[in-house]
This record gives structure tokens, C-alpha cells and sequence, in this order.
């Protein structure tokens, strides 16, 4: 951290002082580390947007917002003598060295594999001296949205060794997976649907992650696409004087094409600053441009997959899937 940097942080920390002195805010006053829980949440998601949407003034305002709340808990809990802001920096300091032995120390590693091996390693270490839970999965928060859940398991388990052999043999897991929620559909077992269904994102993050793609990214991705397009669409029929909701299934079709041309003809930057007021969600978070047919939801159409055809060829080459525990 820069003289600046220091100086700035300080102001920072000035600040909240003043907030929660006697002459400060009322609502500040009331905080408690807890309550700021949800608030730390929330400006994650915008900095998490602002990030992938490329943009640094919005990166940079939310990262403040993320750096306020976080310097507020510290605070806090400096007020209540259990810790300064100091502490805070020397353990992240120390933790990292001690996670970093090939860079701080003399430690080789073959691969990167190997290293994240070792990371995980050290972590259980750590983990085991704090009289925490050992296992893989012990320090993974409950509260984790869904998807970065799926993700972190995933990681975790292939890191142990607990994982498909191929690429190919997860493809063919997630084709069996696909064909065992087909069958919940038919059979109108709710639970039984939402089982599979839960089967087949599971399989799919797999998937994704050894592509180097993460889902809540990619999902995250196809929704701002998905909410752009339509804000296109609906702007498109008032200028017309019409209700969309109105207009017929070819109407709409028609818009919805027109707003994929449009956003294929537009770099990342133009869908920023031509969309302004739209709650930023014309944002493309995978930095490439797809010109693939997609339907609506930003996927790859495939109109036999959803024929007795594809169905078929499916159950033909990929098998039922009863043995995924066994092939993992």
C-alpha cells in the first residue's frame, strides 16, 4: 500500500469514527458486525457485476462500497476489543506466505496441480491446529450461493482425486443425467424431478469447471443477455405504440432476432454505454462474441434434442447412468 493509499485508508477509518461517535449516525450506531452481513453480501453481487461487465469507474465505486463495509466490521470489532484492523492484515500476511511455500520458502512443485495439492494441504493443517472441522468439505460456508457451492465441491473432490477420468466420461454422465430427468418428467414425480435436476447441474458445473468455465458466471452471463435483449424487444414496441405482451409468438420472434443482430453488431463497450438505464444488464460477461444460433436463454438451439430422435441417440451412446458414482 501506497503513502497515498495509507493516508486515504486512514480518512477512511476517520470517517466511520465520526459515523459512530456520539454526534455520528443513528442507523451506523445500531450496526453490529451481523447486521452488516447482508450489506457485505450484496455489494459483493455489484462488484461481481461491475467486474464482469468491464467496467473500472463502476469496479472502482463498488470496490469501495465492498472496502467501507468491510473496514466498518473491522471497526467494530476493534470497538469491542476483540481485534484492530492491524491483526486483520497480519493474519491474511502470514497465511498467505505460509500457503505460498515455492514462492516465501523452497518448496518445488512439478505442476500446478501439485501446488494446489499442497494449498489444500497446508489449509487442513491450519484447519486441524484451529480445532476446526478436517475434512475436505469442512470449511466450506453453508451460506455459498448454490453454483459457487457446486463449483468449490467439484474442485475440491478432483483435488483429492474424486473425479471423472475424462473429459468425455463427465459429457456422458451429464447426457445420463439429462435422460434420467426426461424420465422424472414422465413419470410427474416432483420430488423425483427435482432430484434429477439437481443431478444434472451438478454434473453440468463439473463440466464447466474443466473447461475452465464457471457456471455462475456463464448463468450470470446468458440472464444479462437474456434481460437485454428484452429490454430491446420492449423498446422496440413502444416505439411502435404497441404492448408487447400483446403481440403475437412471430412478433415477438421477429424482436428478439432483431436484438441478437443488434447485439452482434455491437462491441462490449458500445452494449455499455448504448444501454444506459437499463440496469446494466445488457453487460456480456464472456468477453467473446457467439454468433451461433442461441435461443433464448443464450444456449446453443438443438431441435432435435428436444425430439424422440435425440432422446434415442442419447440412451444409444451414453447408457443410463446408474454407474456415475462407480465412474467417478
Amino acid at each position: 500500500m501506497s503513502n497515498a493509499s495509507a493516508d486515504k485508508f486512514t480518512e477512511l477509518q476517520d470517517v466511520l469514527r465520526t459515523l459512530l461517535g456520539p454526534d455520528g449516525c443513528p442507523w451506523d450506531r445500531a450496526q453490529t458486525p451481523a447486521s452488516l452481513c447482508d450489506y457485505v453480501v450484496e455489494e459483493a453481487h455489484e462488484l461481481a457485476r461491475a467486474v464482469r461487465c468491464g467496467s473500472s469507474a463502476d469496479a472502482a465505486e463498488e470496490l469501495g462500497d465492498v472496502f467501507f463495509l468491510l473496514t466498518f466490521i473491522a471497526l467494530l470489532y476493534e470497538r469491542q476489543g476483540a481485534f484492530n484492523t492491524a491483526d486483520v492484515f497480519e493474519r491474511s500476511r502470514l497465511k498467505m506466505i505460509r500457503r505460498h511455500p515455492h514462492v516465501f520458502s523452497d518448496a518445488v512443485f512439478a505442476s500446478v496441480e501439485e501446488q494446489l495439492a499442497a494449498w489444500e494441504a497446508i489449509k487442513k493443517s491450519e484447519q486441524a491446529a484451529a480445532g476446526k472441522p478436517a475434512g475436505l468439505f469442512g470449511g466450506l460456508p453453508a451460506s455459498l450461493p448454490s453454483l459457487i457451492k457446486a463449483y468449490r465441491i467439484h474442485s475440491r473432490a478432483a483435488g483429492a482425486g474424486f473425479t471423472w477420468n475424462s473429459d468425455s466420461d463427465v459429457e456422458q454422465q451429464a447426457e445420463a443425467e439429462w435422460l434420467e430427468l426426461l424420465d422424472a418428467f414422465a413419470s410427474q414425480d416432483k420430488s423425483a424431478q427435482e432430484h434429477e435436476l439437481g443431478d444434472l447441474l451438478f454434473t453440468l458445473v463439473e463440466l464447466g469447471r474443466r473447461k475452465g468455465i464457471k457456471a455462475g458466471a456463464a448463468l450470470d452471463a446468458a440472464a444479462a443477455r437474456f434481460l437485454g435483449r428484452f429490454a430491446f424487444m420492449e423498446e422496440q414496441a413502444r416505439q411502435q405504440g404497441r404492448d408487447f405482451a400483446s403481440l403475437d409468438m412471430e412478433e415477438k420472434n421477429t424482436l428478439w432476432e432483431q436484438a441478437k443482430r443488434e447485439e452482434y453488431k455491437a462491441t462490449p463497450r458500445d452494449r455499455e454505454e448504448n444501454n444506459t438505464g437499463r440496469a446494466r444488464v445488457e453487460c456480456n460477461t464472456d468477453g467473446a462474441e457467439d454468433k451461433r444460433d442461441v435461443d433464448r436463454a443464450g444456449e446453443e438451439r438443438d431441435p432435435a434434442l428436444r425430439t424422440g430422435e435425440r432422446r434415442d441417440a442419447l440412451r444409444n451412446g451414453a447408457g443410463r447412468g446408474d454407474d456415475r458414482e462407480a465412474a467417478r
